[in-house]
């Protein structure tokens, strides 16, 4: 049943488009729904959410979010199982976008609202969701600064909205990734905007993840912008270290994005009672771990990828294998969990997972 409370504008039947015959086969982020939801912001007020065709947008060339760079989104994910269907904490994004929007001295949004106007886009669009392991209807809600005018000061008019793509796994298989270390950029420093989702970070990460790219490394690992030794992120996860006696990952600082898998891993282990902690990591204590056989496994952890088993670091013109280049015990459990977690077949006992049919 849809609830009718959002002004709803369904494409007709016939301009719907073809669903992809096997998911596993398309590109991550390339196809998308049919429907999509927007609200706009003015006169300091957000005026009523409406559902209608997925189409273009219209703005102003001189739009403040094309020269000022106003613009935050999230990364989100629906999941299907027969007749249910499951969100995984997705109050914690609405969350984030708001602290985002907050840095960005954009509007917020009302969290329980946005997550009611999300379950309805999803109700209507269930059909996109695929049912295989580790696909998913991946979901990008979005929020850019859309007055016309030019000059450096926040917009008054906003435009959040949300679009929907059915995925695939990030990775197209659950093996080890090859990471970079940047040694010649950073991604963010203390006082700026690293901890916020926001476009001009994605962007100023391209030129690292170019050169990964040359020697064949597909994630670029960013170091701290003050002395460049201690690891923060990923590009697309946060990043966690097992040792022997301990799982470490980088603190929140104000440099890097307070991932919501990230939380979870944290929750999880800390539940089957390793030593989790949130510290600094020098680059050094990690290549002289690997080494000496210190370092048990490295893994990413994010929304798009879940987890992701790093098999070899790339720094400083060398290459240094993670353990035996294979997946992790504790990366293959805490993948099982989570996916298992998220669309409904593993016991969810921390109330994470909201199911909507």
């Amino acid at each position: 049943m849809i609830d009718m409370t959002v002004d709803v504008e369904l494409a007709p039947h016939e301009q719907r488009k073809s669903k992809p015959a096997d998911i596993l086969q398309v590109s991550f982020g390339t196809v998308f729904t049919d429907h999509m939801l927007s609200m706009e912001y003015s006169e300091k007020i957000w005026h009523p959410a409406r559902i209608h065709p997925y189409r273009n947008l219209e703005l102003d060339p001189s739009a403040l979010v094309l020269h000022y760079g106003q613009g935050i989104f999230e990364g989100m994910k629906a999941y299907r199982r027969w007749d249910k269907c499951y969100l995984f904490r997705p109050e914690k994004n609405f969350e984030r976008f708001n602290s985002s929007a907050t840095r960005m001295v954009m509007p917020t949004i009302n969290r329980d609202e946005a997550l009611q106007n999300l379950i309805q886009l999803l109700k209507i669009e269930k059909d996109w969701i695929p049912q295989a392991r580790g696909t998913s209807l991946y979901i990008r809600p979005t929020m850019i600064a859309t007055e016309s005018k030019l000059g450096v000061r926040p917009s008054e008019e906003y435009l959040y909205y949300v679009i929907l793509s059915p995925v695939g796994p990030y990775f197209k298989s659950f093996e080890p990734v090859k990471i970079m270390v940047a040694d010649q950029y950073v991604r963010a420093a203390k006082g700026g905007v690293g901890a916020a989702k926001t476009m001009g970070n994605y962007a100023a990460s391209l030129k690292a993840a170019e050169k990964a790219k040359e020697i064949g490394y597909s994630q670029v690992l960013w170091l701290d912008a003050n002395e460049n030794r201690y690891i923060e992120e990923v590009g697309t996860m946060n990043l966690f270290v097992r040792f022997d006696d301990e799982l470490a990952t980088a603190p929140l600082q104000g440099t890097i994005l307070p991932g919501i898998t990230r939380d979870s891993v944290i929750h999880m282990t800390r539940d089957w009672g390793f030593n989790v902690s949130e510290r600094m990591i020098s680059i050094d204590e990690v290549i002289e771990g690997i080494e000496s056989g210190k370092v048990l496994e490295i893994f990413g952890a994010g929304t798009a990828a879940v987890i992701a088993p790093v098999g070899n670091l790339w720094y400083k013109g060398h290459a240094y294998q993670v353990a035996d280049g294979g997946i992790g015990e504790l990366t293959q459990k805490l993948f099982d969990q989570l996916t298992g977690m998220q669309c409904g077949q593993v016991q969810d006992k921390y109330g994470w997972v909201t199911e909507f049919s």
